[in-house]
């Protein structure tokens, strides 16, 4: 890797660093090919990104940014699983980890707050941003779902109590 795709990495991870919710870094224990590239894809539908990078590239990209905090974390063979959603890429990563052994969950950051691995499976155990928005809605229609039950239900009682009297006289 010569010096500019040295400095095209460090401005890719920056770009990386300046838009994500949240880093989750990791260290790749001899995977094979093809777990590591169905953790792509587990980590792509997710809606996240999942790099291999050079720790001292990583870590002059992470200088002067919310994630300054990872650069402790950065060693031996990691990798670094990033997404916007705070939580899309902790999930992903974290499942992956859960079918195999030769993936370790090093740690992270959701901005500029440090995680350890405990912090980062407690983080994926949360319900995504699209699950929390549904969720909020439900809260919302309920009321009005319940008045609109309320308000019906005194005339399907009597509908019920006229028929009721109707079968007793036939």
């Amino acid at each position: 890797m010569d010096r500019s795709q040295k400095a095209e990495s460090v401005a890719s991870l920056n770009a990386t660093f300046h838009e994500v919710g949240v880093v989750v870094i990791t260290r790749n224990l001899g995977m094979t090919v093809a777990q590591s590239t169905a953790l792509r894809g587990k980590v792509r539908e997710a809606g996240a990104t999942y790099k291999v990078a050079k720790n001292r590239l990583a870590k002059l990209a992470a200088k002067d940014t919310a994630y300054e905090g990872i650069i402790d974390l950065l060693t031996g063979p990691t990798a670094i699983a990033a997404s916007v959603d705070p939580v899309a890429a902790a999930k992903a990563v974290v499942d992956f980890a859960k079918t195999t052994d030769k993936i370790e969950i090093v740690g992270g950051s959701l901005g500029s707050v440090v995680l350890n691995a405990d912090g980062v499976k407690a983080l994926a155990t949360m319900p995504s941003l699209d699950e929390m928005r549904a969720k909020l809605i439900g809260l919302v229609q309920a009321p009005a779902t319940k008045i609109a039950q309320l308000s019906t239900a005194p005339a399907a009682k009597l509908a019920r109590v006229f028929q009721a009297y109707a079968d007793k006289a036939a």
